[in-house]
């Protein structure tokens, strides 16, 4: 049933492969202790606690997911920054190796509105480079370090190759930025949010209870059936590397498995149905920031 006939808002239902009711991607942001080092950069770091509680996710977590993927069959898309990649150069064969899907996630964990276009430009160019040196893989997809994106960054992830963004969350499944193809986030399906802890000054609260935050994902995975979105998790290797959180994802994967009118892919599946579908032509969007200002009052 329309509501309006204005076509910026009132999109058409999405369209899923073999009829589908919906689709599931499961992505780690694969962080490691780079968020740490940009953040303390030209800082002499004397503190262990933060840098060694990240590291546990190259060390044993990584591993630990990769392992509880391959009990259900699940290929995950796993976003790496380059200094993730350049510090253990072993970990992007590792997961090619077990069919998981590799994609750039900035160099250093940048904060792309933060840097100067050209750096944060450079900064990909060096990553794809690095990515390229050791698994000979090209036109990889991309996540922003925190979500956060700026038109001019998609022109150049456009220009560089890069065959897909997820980094926004203007629907709830695939859709066009400009010319980029968008994977969209949800930060409701993130694990950070619930779980980061690291016993500094910006820690408001404990980690939350995983029974709540099951019950809070399986509700999202519901509601996305629904609609018939894309439900979008993402996990860090840091964080739900560990035994507390790798049974929350057990239970869920158990929960979604239920339903065989989900289909279960990587991103850059996703990304590739949506570019080859005719819902490439129905959700597109303009690539450009919309800029707010309050006039003066006399």
């Amino acid at each position: 049933m329309k509501m309006h006939d204005h076509p910026d808002i009132n999109y058409p239902a999405y369209e899923w492969p073999e009829g589908k009711r919906c689709a599931v991607v499961f992505s780690l942001d694969l962080d490691a202790e780079s968020p740490f080092l940009w953040a303390s950069r030209g800082q002499d770091i004397r503190h262990l606690g933060e840098i060694e509680q990240r590291r546990f996710g190259p060390r044993q977590g990584l591993a630990n997911v990769v392992r509880l993927f391959g009990e259900y069959g699940i290929q995950g898309s796993f976003y790496v920054p380059g200094v993730v990649a350049e510090t253990y150069p072993q970990l992007l064969p590792f997961l090619l190796e077990h069919g998981h899907e590799i994609a750039h996630h900035g160099y250093y964990h940048e904060r792309i509105e933060a840097i100067p276009p050209a750096q944060a430009r450079d900064y990909l160019l060096k990553a794809q480079a690095l990515f390229k040196a050791q698994t000979g893989r090209t036109g990889l997809g991309h996540r922003a370090p925190s979500w956060e994106m700026t038109a001019d960054f998609l022109q150049v992830l456009e220009q560089s190759g890069v065959s897909y963004d997820s980094s926004l969350m203007g629907f709830d499944h695939p859709y066009h930025v400009g010319n980029m193809v968008e994977v969209p986030v949800q930060w409701t399906s993130d694990d950070a949010l619930y779980f980061r802890y690291t016993n500094s000054t910006r820690d408001k609260t404990h980690p939350a209870n995983p029974v709540a935050v099951l019950e809070s994902w399986i509700e999202e995975f519901e509601g996305v059936r629904e609609t018939g979105g894309l439900f979008m998790v993402t996990i860090h290797d840091w964080i739900s590397g560990r035994g507390q959180r790798l049974r929350l994802l057990r239970k869920l994967i158990e929960h979604v498995r239920r339903d065989p009118q989900v289909w279960w892919a990587r991103a850059d599946e996703v990304a590739a149905w949506h570019a080859a579908s005719a819902n490439a032509g129905r959700f597109r969007v303009p690539a450009h920031a919309i800029q707010t200002h309050f006039e003066s009052q006399d």
